[in-house]
């Protein structure tokens, strides 16, 4: 039985489906998956075309929104929208070190989560449209991975696709992941370069810190294990609107006075704890990299092998020097399952996976070149996330596709400017701009 309930300006039902874990056998093992309907309030019992919104990720679920708010309710003005939680994130079968052991040992889980990528997505969409539309096809609104999956969307069920609206999330249909990471480390590097240019205190600050962590063996209060390259991560909050503030914001008060001397401070310790911790999305440390396998190739800790190519990413050769310490960005690395506990104990799973060979393509060039759907995308000039270069070549590679190239907005655009960027796009699928 669904349940609905009002919010301000909103009326939300939640529901829930059975689909198939492989869906390749649909006789065989079922999975739960939640959606949160949403619809205006003085919209609620008009017949509305939908919208299916695919989050980012992987292994986020979908925003959970009070009332009408960011890009929702330019939404809310024209669709009946359903939020989708992902195979395996949020309320849909949830895959986490707490979950992960029903299945069994290391091989078990891994061999679970092969079924946990953008083409099984795209199947479930498939599965539980007609539950929702009666059969019509919907528009999807798919922000960075889930752009990701709409791309898949038009290879595997075009015919489900009445638009395809796609901000920060047009990928490569071709690179391995050594590509993307071998493109992703000089746009980090230009990111924290235009910190450090905003914020040149920040330098210094960031090799005090990094000086201490090599010298010192930090366990956060959680049990985080803070490594020099633990703090360095941190980057990842630069590929977003603000995250430049944020990082500089966290830096100025790291180092508090003791009787021991000067020490990490509480304050500091609990702000980093929250910002590396993946306990709340352990499935995108699990398959981030398993999202780029589709040529036979392992992904064998791309980012990690990479980095290794870029030496000025070494903090300790820094620190040696006068360099600045460089943040890094978007990328997974194995001492991730050693130092955080919430994935300590899907450490051999993730080296399965890492080694798996097997994965199926998820993208079809022919049916993409000859797409008929209406599609359009978001393209942030210089997203710190997703290659523009990759994602321009994809537009061409998509018959119809029209692009805006912004440097208004970083990857969280759809965030950041909503509802103006929402409403950009849809007026750029009728033609209007």
């Amino acid at each position: 039985m669904s349940l609905s309930y009002r919010q301000p300006g909103v009326v939300l039902t939640d529901r829930r489906f059975t689909v198939p874990l492989d869906h390749a056998d649909p006789g065989g093992e079922t999975i739960e998956l939640y959606a949160r309907e949403a619809v205006a309030s003085d919209k609620a019992d008009q017949d509305l075309p939908w919208l299916l919104y695919l989050q980012g990720g992987p292994g986020f679920g979908a925003n959970r929104f009070v009332g009408r708010q960011a890009w929702l309710d330019r939404a809310l003005k024209e669709y009946r929208v359903l939020l989708l939680d992902q195979r395996g994130t949020g309320s849909s079968t949830p895959a986490t070190r707490q979950t992960l052991p029903l299945r069994g040992g290391p091989a078990e889980q891994a061999g679970y989560l092969t079924h946990f990528r953008a083409d099984a997505i795209v199947r479930d969409c498939e599965a539980i449209r007609p539950q929702v539309t009666g059969g019509a096809p919907w528009t999807v609104l798919g922000q960075s991975f889930g752009g990701f999956c709409t791309v898949s969307y038009l290879s595997l069920a075009p015919e489900g696709l009445r638009t395809a609206v796609i901000t920060g999330g047009l990928p490569s249909l071709d690179a391995h992941a050594d590509d993307v990471y071998r493109a992703a480390y000089p746009r980090v590097e230009r990111k924290v370069a235009a910190h450090y240019a905003r914020y040149p205190q920040d330098v210094e600050r960031a090799r005090r810190i990094a000086d201490h962590l090599l010298t010192h063996d930090v366990v956060l209060p959680n049990g985080y294990r803070f490594t020099v390259e633990a703090f360095q991560s941190l980057g990842l909050m630069l590929g977003a609107s603000d995250g430049s503030h944020r990082l500089h914001h966290l830096l100025e008060d790291a180092f508090v006075r003791t009787p021991g001397g000067l020490d990490l401070s509480d304050a500091f310790q609990e702000q980093v704890q929250t910002l590396l911790s993946y306990a709340g999305h352990p499935l995108y440390a699990l398959v981030h990299e398993a999202i780029y396998g589709q040529d036979g190739r392992p992904t064998a800790w791309a980012a990690e092998r990479v980095r290794a190519e870029f030496p000025q990413f070494d903090a300790a050769k820094a620190l040696a020097g006068d360099a600045p310490v460089l943040f890094t960005g978007e990328t997974v690395h194995p001492w991730m399952f050693d130092a955080d506990p919430a994935l300590r104990p899907l450490r051999e799973t993730a080296g399965l996976l890492a080694a798996r060979t097997d994965w199926r393509p998820l993208y079809d060039p022919t049916r993409l070149a000859a797409n008929e759907v209406p599609v359009v995308a978001a393209v942030y000039h210089d997203d710190m996330y997703v290659d523009t270069a990759h994602s321009l070549a994809t537009a061409r590679a998509i018959r119809g596709l029209r692009t805006w190239v912004t440097d208004e907005f970083e990857h969280d655009g759809l965030r950041a400017g909503a509802p103006r960027v929402l409403d950009r796009l849809l007026a750029l699928a009728r033609d209007e701009v």
